[in-house]
């Protein structure tokens, strides 16, 4: 049972929606993202993933900071494996084995933003909705791990205005930056992400292939930026610093 996500099949493309208004990030959303996958990954065939949200103001406005720094029993579940667990399921998305889209249909704020930078494709509404990696603004460090992730994404002076300036990104700038590849009107941008995970799905004909690529792109020895890829540092985050506590 799912209350924060719901999974549709749609024959050879599979549709996971954010459905909890803000789509705020707690450890209760990562478990049920990660049972949906586990039944994405059960189909038969060449198949795509595409990711969307049922508000068309957000699609994720990052972690539930009221959750975090609360206590006692939430909705929101656990506090304390979060992170991990949010960085595992990150790493699993970058080397899913299969084509992964991300219709960004509203606002993409820190983790929300990093969850979209996980799949292999972005389309965002071209006439409204921001991305943004705001946690310097609020006094928060991103761990090495997650900056790896948005370092392997964009190029040096994109990473360095997104994770350093808290760079806003509208759609026309984020698609000039190269951090979306496709621009969509309102209404249209989880349509046009079917339509582009339909054209992508036969690439994982053999999805063993696709997904050794993908390990060997972002995981372990990475072929490309440095000794590790972050899909690794991702599962072995305790290896690596995470600069200072928030709320400290």
């Amino acid at each position: 049972m799912r209350d924060l996500v719901t999974l549709e099949n749609l024959g050879e493309v599979s549709l996971i929606t954010l459905d909890n208004d803000e789509n705020k990030w707690t450890t209760t959303l990562v478990r049920e993202i990660d049972s949906a996958l586990d039944e994405v990954e059960k189909t038969q065939g060449p198949h795509a993933l595409v990711t969307a949200s049922s508000n068309p103001k957000f699609f994720s406005n990052g972690l539930d900071l009221e959750w975090v720094m609360g206590t006692g029993e939430h909705p929101g579940g656990v506090r304390k494996p979060f992170a991990e667990e949010f960085m595992k399921l990150a790493a699993r998305m970058i080397t899913f084995p299969m084509p992964t889209v991300c219709a960004v249909n509203g606002h993409a704020f820190g983790a929300g933003f990093m969850w979209a930078l996980c799949h292999d494709q972005r389309i965002m509404r071209e006439d409204r909705g921001l991305l943004c990696a705001n946690e310097v603004e609020i006094g928060m460090a991103i761990p090495e791990p997650e900056l790896a992730l948005f370092h392997h994404k964009m190029p040096q002076n994109i990473f360095y205005e997104t994770v350093q300036l808290a760079r806003r990104w509208t759609g026309e700038a984020a698609y000039e930056a190269g951090i979306v590849q496709l621009l969509a009107e309102e209404g249209e941008v989880t349509e046009a992400a079917l339509k582009n995970a339909r054209e992508l799905s036969k690439l994982a004909k053999r999805r063993d292939v696709f997904g050794w690529m993908k390990e060997h792109i972002w995981g372990e020895n990475a072929a490309i930026k440095g000794p590790h890829g972050p899909a690794h540092m991702l599962r072995n985050m305790h290896d690596y610093a995470e600069g200072p506590q928030f709320g400290s």
